[in-house]
């Protein structure tokens, strides 16, 4: 599929993961594990990250992960991921998880966070994105300015030791 100027669309990178809570991903206090949410965030943003870069993509840093509420076990969890930001061989990925009621459908936030993926050739060494990447709509040139702040604030951070 061509694309104007080598870019492509926020929409391109569209990953939506379904999962239902099960026994194994519960913690003593049975709410979901935050470190198996953690998991398939992960595994969301890698894909998102993948389909944008076209080849291989690994997770550089969890920049903000945040958790409103609880899912419990039988709960039918969500997780959309799509890139924000695209950078010389790094992308910013957004991971927005929902819980979802099985009777209305209604979907419900309970986590959002911020990964940095890198495109990475086969020997695990960055290379360059082909791709740019194409902000439709207000609320995606939103998210792509606010990419812009994060990245102001990881570099100072880094420079601070952090």
């Amino acid at each position: 599929m061509p694309y104007p100027k080598g870019d492509k669309r926020v929409s391109d990178s569209i990953t939506e993961i379904t999962k239902l809570i099960q026994y194994r991903d519960i913690n003593g206090g049975n709410r979901l594990f935050g470190g198996r949410l953690m998991e398939w965030i992960d595994e969301a943003a890698g894909v998102a990250a993948m389909r944008h870069c076209g080849g291989d993509a690994v997770t550089l840093m969890v920049d903000s992960l945040k958790f409103k509420h609880g899912a419990f076990i039988n709960d039918i969890v969500v997780l959309i991921a799509k890139v924000t930001y695209v950078g010389r061989t790094s992308m910013e990925v957004r991971v927005d998880t929902y819980v979802e009621d099985k009777g209305s459908g209604i979907r419900r936030a309970i986590n959002h966070a911020y990964l940095t993926c890198v495109h990475v050739d086969e020997n695990g060494r960055p290379k360059p994105i082909e791709y740019g990447i194409i902000p439709e709509g207000i609320t995606e040139q939103a998210e792509y300015e606010g990419a812009r702040k994060r990245i102001a604030i990881r570099k100072q951070r880094t420079a601070e030791g952090f």
